[in-house]
């Protein structure tokens, strides 16, 4: 920001935050403030506001912040289109895939990245707000008092317990997660923090579904070469982030083809970890598609961290998979205050084996033992059984749940 003779100040992404939610705040209190002033006008001079409002009102606004997510709103979208029920998808992607398809009934709109798209969000008029976006009401995006009834959907079957930034569910109304462990998590975080208690509906997992249907329809590949597929989460606690030379190292030596799908997010926050091992590794395939099926297919083992993608090569292709032990910090997520940190732990020891210090050296001997066993193979339907309920019929329920939930507000 030029402030006087040349000099600059500089502000950093979070005091910037700070400042344009307290900005948001004071523009909102002014705003609602000068309305609720002409509403009481017009209601001495007998205009029904309300009925004003009301009409002017949406029934239903799904908000995504990133068109990665479009696989969970795709079904659900697909849905209130085949009931014809109309419904507002905002996106502050300007090329979500959601914006190119011949809606009728869903109404498709880019409402601008950053604080501008956050700033139409705060300002909303709407019955239902449906998001995967966590944080309502902790940063910039601040409930509106034009909302009524805010919900959170799960977009990942495996979501550790306490998983969220820190205070990510709190103020959301309702939670639709994939099933009831789900909600566990948020029940004693509830009563940790003297929160009211939300909504929690298992309607299961909309792009699971589609994957599902998707992966029974498309023939099996059979590799005469054995493809790694190393699929890590993104932050300080990643694969990535923590291995990288060595885990590179330690596959290419295997003699296997090599794929390296970083996390999208890790382009944004850490690029030039990502320049410097694709200037390195030359050698090996990386993939940055929006649309990770066919790379999961193609694949014939997953190393991951504790990405929620190691749930969806788990749950839908049935492959073994290698996890990295990686001390995960808990101290930014809602796990911290949590009694018991170790779910994603136990679970992970069901179905898929650890990769560590002591036995990185033998990483061949691992791969090649767990291409060759069934070791796994009750785990993994053991895991499927307790994270992924309502297989089939996620989109389904989850109009049904937001249909109901407008009659009960009307």
């Amino acid at each position: 920001m030029l402030i006087n003779n040349g000099l600059y100040l500089y502000i950093d992404p979070s005091t910037g935050s700070m400042l344009f939610a307290v900005i948001i705040g004071m523009v909102s209190a002014l705003f609602f403030g000068f309305k609720a002033f002409i509403m009481k006008m017009k209601s001495r001079l007998g205009v029904n506001m309300k009925d004003i409002k009301d009409k002017n009102k949406f029934d239903y606004v799904i908000f995504s912040d990133h068109k990665r997510y479009w696989n969970v709103f795709e079904p659900i979208c697909d849905e209130f289109e085949k009931r014809e029920i109309e419904v507002h998808y905002w996106t502050m992607s300007n090329d979500d895939p959601a914006l190119n398809k011949p809606y009728k009934f869903v109404k498709c709109e880019f409402i601008g990245t950053g604080n501008k798209g956050f700033a139409k969000l705060n300002f909303m008029n709407a019955k239902i707000c449906l998001s995967t976006t966590p944080g309502l009401d902790v940063y910039q995006w601040k409930r509106s008092s034009g909302c009524d009834w805010y919900v959170h959907i799960a977009h990942a079957p495996g979501l550790e317990r306490g998983g969220y930034k820190l205070f990510g569910l709190d103020y959301f109304d309702a939670f639709l997660s994939a099933s009831e462990h789900h909600g566990d998590f948020v029940r004693e975080l509830e009563r940790k923090r003297n929160l009211p208690e939300k909504e929690i509906v298992p309607v299961g997992v909309t792009y699971l579904d589609e994957m599902k249907k998707r992966y029974e329809a498309t023939s099996r590949i059979k590799n005469i070469v054995p493809i790694i597929l190393i699929a890590p989460s993104w932050g300080d606690s990643s694969l990535l982030e923590r291995f990288g030379h060595k885990i590179l190292d330690a596959v290419i030596s295997t003699g296997y083809k090599v794929i390296v799908r970083p996390h999208p997010q890790t382009l944004t926050q850490n690029p030039k970890l990502l320049n410097e091992l694709q200037s390195k590794y030359k050698n090996i395939e990386w993939n940055f598609d929006n649309d990770n099926f066919d790379v999961l297919n193609k694949s014939d083992i997953m190393i991951s961290d504790f990405s929620g993608v190691i749930f969806d090569y788990t749950l839908i292709f049935d492959k073994p998979v290698i996890h990295t032990k990686t001390n995960f910090d808990w101290s930014t997520y809602d796990g911290a205050v949590l009694d018991d940190k170790s779910w994603t732990d136990r679970t992970l020891a069901k179905f898929s084996e650890e990769l560590n210090e002591d036995n990185i050296i033998n990483l061949k001997e691992i791969i090649d033992n767990m291409l060759n066993s069934n070791k796994y193979d009750a785990g993994r339907k053991e895991v499927k059984e307790d994270i992924w309920q309502n297989i089939g019929k996620a989109s389904e329920n989850t109009v049904n749940y937001l249909i109901n939930k407008i009659s009960e507000l009307n």
